[in-house]
């Protein structure tokens, strides 16, 4: 076997644990905020606690891929991974569901943006588009049986910490097959581990840990209207600073975790911005749609799991064959339609009630996930193809840092939306699961969902600027 397929079947096992872990909680989510007796707030977290994991770790695993090696920061992300999907299992309070989780963010962080410089240093660059395409695949794989399992599991087995022990037998056979598969990159090799830590710029780590941690409470506090303003508005500020610092930081440290030089590269910076704003206007859609067929239709977690499955079928369609077709043609017929596309689809969500027939739904799934598959292997394998090859973990971890960082803003951003028209007391009321009919309330709640689609639908939009002003380069 080439090592390039190996190394594909070693990294679609984190991607698929991954895309299982995605699809569980946002299906399970409402069963989890009510069997904990969480607010809405706490339950968000729970979903946030992961991304803020993922993201606040991304810029160093990218530093350490480049000191030592992707094998073994791969390796070790399983591990992490494994360890916290364990213990959050055993939480018993909101807080510590939260905590655990951003535990297992953490090794799902390392998982993310390792497999990606993986397969780019063993992947030849005509074909880097295909492969990207190909390991995507493992992750709505994972995603489709996380969206079934997390219905089954609540379904049958009644129990939400369920749902995190299937990772534990995923996580030590990735573990073992990647120690076993992978192979050590000559950096890897290199001895004076303990000199190398001390080359890492952990002021400039700390401050933009604080800065992503501060934005993202922000964001929640302005999101469910909790806590004064001045808390509020002093997390902003803190925010403001500690990124400051950061810049500041990295610009004067001799060997940087981010060398600001990568952004002065168009097609990377580019695609970069695109991705940033496309997740913002996207991440949070599977779980507003989640939010329609349990709380709007009254559907069961396997239900409404069941009915998402074509978003993903369709990503799975289109992610290969775009990335696919890129590698000849360039990115920018494909990265341009799939931005275009998803924003007409994100209209399209508005316009459902609740007499809107399911197929109908289906259509506006299937053309949401076509949209999205023609988006993103392109442009990641326009970003990573820019990457110089000394700097691909790094690249790699910023690339996943503003994909992670999108996610987690729209998911505030969307229930900041939602808040201007439905109150944050009945908003907790619905998603906590304590208000069981929507009879007086089921149109305010449909019109905060459109409103969110609409501004949603807007923002995507303005991705096609920095798409298409970073080129278009042929791989052939």
């Amino acid at each position: 076997m080439q090592y390039k397929w190996l190394v594909l079947t070693v990294t679609t096992i984190g991607v698929l644990m991954s895309g299982i872990d995605s699809r569980i909680v946002i299906i399970g989510l409402p069963e989890v905020i009510h069997a904990l007796g969480a607010d809405a707030e706490q339950g968000i977290w729970i979903s946030q606690a992961y991304v803020l994991g993922t993201i606040a770790i991304l810029l160093l695993v990218g530093r350490f891929a480049d000191l030592f090696g992707t094998k073994r920061v791969f390796t070790s992300g399983f591990l992490i991974f494994t360890v916290g999907s364990a213990l959050t299992s055993f939480g018993m309070t909101p807080i510590q569901v939260i905590a655990f989780r951003i535990v297992q963010g953490m090794g799902g962080g390392i998982i993310f943006t390792s497999s990606v410089t993986i397969i780019t240093n063993a992947t030849p660059r005509e074909e880097l588009g295909y492969a990207l395409g190909v390991n995507s695949l493992g992750f709505r794989f994972g995603a489709m049986a996380g969206l079934t399992l997390s219905g089954i599991i609540l379904s049958f087995i009644g129990d939400w910490r369920a749902l995190f022990y299937i990772n534990i037998p995923i996580g030590i056979i990735g573990t073992v097959w990647s120690q076993i598969a992978l192979k050590d990159t000559p950096r890897a090799l290199f001895n004076g581990g303990q000199r190398k830590l001390l080359t890492i710029d952990w002021l400039g780590f700390s401050a933009f840990a604080v800065s992503i941690s501060t934005l993202l409470l922000a964001l929640t506090f302005a999101a469910y209207g909790i806590g004064s303003r001045t808390l509020t508005f002093g997390c902003v500020a803190v925010s403001i600073a500690s990124f400051i610092l950061f810049v500041f930081q990295e610009r004067r440290c001799e060997r940087p975790l981010l060398d600001f030089k990568l952004l002065r590269i168009r097609e990377y910076a580019g695609g970069l911005i695109a991705q940033l704003i496309n997740a913002i206007a996207w991440g949070a859609v599977l779980l507003l749609l989640s939010f329609y067929f349990q709380l709007v239709q009254g559907l069961s977690p396997l239900q409404a799991g069941i009915r998402i499955l074509p978003f993903d079928i369709a990503f799975l369609i289109f992610g290969p064959l775009s990335g696919k077709l890129s590698d000849r043609y360039g990115h920018l017929p494909f990265t341009t339609a799939g931005i275009a596309l998803s924003g007409f689809s994100l209209y399209l969500f508005s316009t459902i009630t609740i007499t809107t027939s399911y197929l109908t739904v289906v259509a506006f799934m299937v053309f949401f996930g076509a949209a999205n598959g023609l988006f993103i292997s392109p442009n990641m394998s326009s970003i990573m193809s820019a990457c110089p090859n000394e700097q691909r973990g790094i690249g790699s971890g910023l690339r996943a840092t503003f994909f992670n960082l999108g996610f987690a803003v729209s998911l505030s951003l969307s229930v900041l939306i939602m808040s201007f028209t439905i109150p944050y007391a009945l908003l907790t009321q619905i998603a906590a699961g304590y208000t069981t009919t929507l009879s007086t309330c089921q149109a305010m709640f449909l019109q905060s969902l459109k409103t969110a689609y609409l501004w949603l639908a807007a923002l995507n939009m303005f991705a096609l600027i920095p798409s298409v002003l970073r080129g278009n380069t042929k791989r052939q």
